[in-house]
Order: C-alpha cells, then structure tokens, then sequence
C-alpha cells in the first residue's frame, strides 16, 4: 500500500486534509481518504502524515499488503507502536506474525512545540463516552493538563461508516443537536469530524476487533495540532476489554505529540449508569443506538437499547429520560434479547441483584433464564455437557462412526417424514 499526495483543501464551509491511498498487493481500487472539520477549526487541522499511517496500517494487514509506505517523515515511536499493536492482533488471532513493513522518509519529525498540554476526547454521546466525560469532571479541576476541553463527534464511524449507505447526515445533526447541550453544560469544545476512514475496510467484525481504536486515533493524530492527549472511552471493564479499542493497542497509537489513552475500563456498564444517573442533560441526550433509527435518537427495540434501558431500570431513573421513549422495561421487551456473546452475559448478570433489589422479580427471572441458556449453549459449545463426553468418546474409541451413524439415521427419518408429507 502506498500513501501518496497528502493535500489540504477548502470544501466551502469545511476544511479538509486528504490522502491518496493505492492497493499493491489485493485488488482493491484505489482510494481518496480524507478527515474534514468547520472551518472554525481550520487552524486545529493540519495535514498530519500520522493520522493517514495510523488509519492505513490495520486494513493492509488484513488484506494482505507487504508494506505501507508513506513519502513523509514519520515519529518512530509511533512506527514502534504499529509495529507492537499488529503483533498483539496476531497473537490473539492465533496466526503466525505477518507485519506489514512500514516505510517513511528518512529523517526525524520534531513534535509540535506547545505552550501548555491540551486534552480531548471522543464523545458519541453513548453510556460509555458519557460516563469518560463525568468522571473526568468529577476528577481534575480546570487548571488540571487532564481536565478534558475538547470532545470530538465522528461522523463516518457509527453514523455513515458503511461505504454501501447513505452518509446518513440527518442523523449526524440529530446526534450534533443532542451532545450540544452536554458540552455546553461540562464547558466543551465539540468538534465535528467528517472522516471516510473507515471505508478502507468497513467488515462489522473488523471494525469491532482489530480497526476501530485506529480510526479512533487516526482522528486524533489529524488535531494534534490543537492538543497533546486523546482519550477513548472503554466498551468493557478489566477483565473483559476485547476489541480494537483494547489498552494493548490504544496507547501504541501514541505519537512523540499526541498521548493516546483509554479510559473507564475499571467501571462497569452499570457503573457508568450510575455515574451519570444525576446529570440530567446527559440523561435526556444519552444516544446508544446504532440503528439510526428515523427521527430519534434509540430505537428502543434493539439488544444495546434494552440493555441500557434496563440498566437504567435497575438506577431508578429510565423514567426520568425521554431517550427511549419508554417509561419502563417489560418482560415482554426484555424477552426479545439473545444473550450471543461472554460480554453480554457480564454486562446482564450484574444487573440481578439491583433489579431484586427494586422488586423486579419479573424482569430478573427472564434474565437468569437467558443466562442459562447462554451458559447451555456455551457448553455445548466447549462439549463440557454429557453431549460432549459421548463425543469425544466416539472421535477417540470409534473413528466417529457414532456421529456417522447418527446423521445417516436423521437424514433418513427427514426423508421419510417429508415423503409422508407430500403422500398426504
């Protein structure tokens, strides 16, 4: 992959900085990548070799590029963090090391000569951005360099980050709209970003575990101009952080300028609930779906929003929101979710004892059911079940044959059922 003709441009009311990327080794068309902000912030923006670099490496990797080469001078300590971060995604994967060589001109990027450090964030407006942003609050006094005065909204990543859509811009106002008044109330700087990084590679499963905290930094590294420490919010608490955004990779985006950090990863989801349970701006605004559903900012209906519903539930303050449109989580509702995933099973387990607590009994039996299902399935999965004994009995004593014979039976008995069938 080479990353050529880095460029800055005025489009109207926006200023932008772009990139041509080209595809060496996969055939995959040639591409115009591009970060874009106000003009307001036009001298926030610079044309940094970091920000295309750190947003390149994790989608050639994946497609199989021998190398990414930039014609610029590059901060070796961010080479030496792509360097460790592809190998982390390697090991994890089980797959032997397959490093994409990074080739930059020679010489040395100085950093940016600052007069004070200057921190930010990325704020989406979900549970996990917005309990960042509170804790931080809570924390460090203005005078503090960790005392957070920018929050960056993302257009391209949630909200138009698939090549195939519209780019879904009403939605992007609607979120603009509901974080405006957080910002304004925890004295904010917000700052919109318009990116197509993500069309590199928009696969959902890659976003999720290996590209997104790249993206997520490739932003950054585009304003490290204006600030010197970029933080992300964690998805999930120590020890269950899994993902793009994992505290093995976010920190190895770190340039010489610009410190990049994850944060919230000792709280949980229901934590973070209570944490911005008394803030009501951020209660009215709270913004989890990832449907983008017309007109609205949750759905109301999908696995993320009942989650965060009954979350809120379980603090006694669902309905104080008008986020949901709901006033209340019921068991109907709550009988829709599918517990698919070992997080999911952290994230509803600790909402049992609250919910007991509140007299939700209804609630918390669907809860434990669905648990045990997913405790079933995960079982049967491992083969730990009775299932799974008579199986690896059959592959160790009878070549299989006991399965064999089992599937050779139940096509049979398929075969005649649906003969019988067709005879009626």
């Amino acid at each position: 992959m080479r990353i050529e003709s880095l460029r800055s441009e005025t489009k109207g009311d926006c200023v932008r900085i772009a990139a041509t990327v080209i595809w060496e080794d996969c055939d995959r068309p040639q591409q115009t990548v591009y970060y874009e902000t106000d003009k307001i912030f036009a001298q926030d923006l610079t044309c940094n070799p970091h920000a295309f670099l750190v947003g390149c490496v994790i989608p050639a990797r994946r497609h199989g590029e021998q190398r990414v080469a930039i014609d610029e001078a590059v901060c070796p300590e961010l080479v030496e963090g792509l360097e460790i971060a592809m190998r982390w995604l390697d090991s994890w994967q089980g797959k032997p090391p397959r490093p994409v060589v990074i080739e930059t001109r020679k010489g040395i990027r100085l950093p940016a000569l600052r007069s004070r450090e200057w921190a930010g964030a990325f704020l989406s407006g979900g549970l996990d951005s917005l309990a960042l942003l509170r804790a931080n609050r809570n924390r460090y006094s203005p005078e503090h360099p960790r005392y957070m005065r920018d929050g960056l909204i993302v257009h391209g990543f949630d909200i138009g980050g698939l090549a195939t859509h519209d780019t879904e811009s009403v939605t992007f106002q609607r979120a603009m709209a509901a974080m405006t008044p957080i910002a304004e109330d925890a004295n904010l700087t917000l700052i919109p970003v318009h990116t197509n990084i993500r069309h590199l590679d928009d696969d959902v499963h890659f976003w999720i575990y290996e590209f997104h905290g790249a993206a997520l930094a490739s932003v950054a590294h585009a304003f490290s101009k204006r600030f010197s420490l970029a933080s992300v919010a964690a998805g999930w608490e120590i020890p269950d952080i899994q993902g793009g955004s994992h505290p093995m990779l976010i920190p190895n985006y770190s340039s010489t300028d610009l410190r990049m950090r994850l944060e919230g990863s000792t709280l949980s989801r229901l934590a973070k609930a209570r944490l911005i349970s008394d803030w009501d701006v951020a209660l009215q605004n709270l913004r989890v779906c990832t449907h983008n559903p017309t007109g609205r900012l949750n759905c109301g209906t999908c696995e993320k929003c009942i989650r965060t519903m009954t979350e809120l539930v379980a603090v006694g303050k669902l309905s104080e929101t008008e986020a949901f449109g709901a006033q209340d989580v019921s068991v109907e509702l709550l009988e829709t979710i599918r517990v698919t995933q070992p997080y999911l099973d952290a994230f509803y387990h600790e909402l049992i004892q609250p919910l007991a607590d509140r007299g939700r009994r209804d609630l918390v039996e669907v809860i434990e059911r669905k648990l045990a299902e997913h405790q079933r399935y995960l079982a049967w999965t491992d083969e730990k079940d009775w299932k799974g004994i008579v199986k690896r009995f059959d592959r160790k004593w009878l070549g299989g044959r006991l399965f064999k014979g089992y599937s050779t039976a139940h096509r049979g008995f398929r075969n005649l059922a649906a003969s019988s069938s067709g005879k009626d």
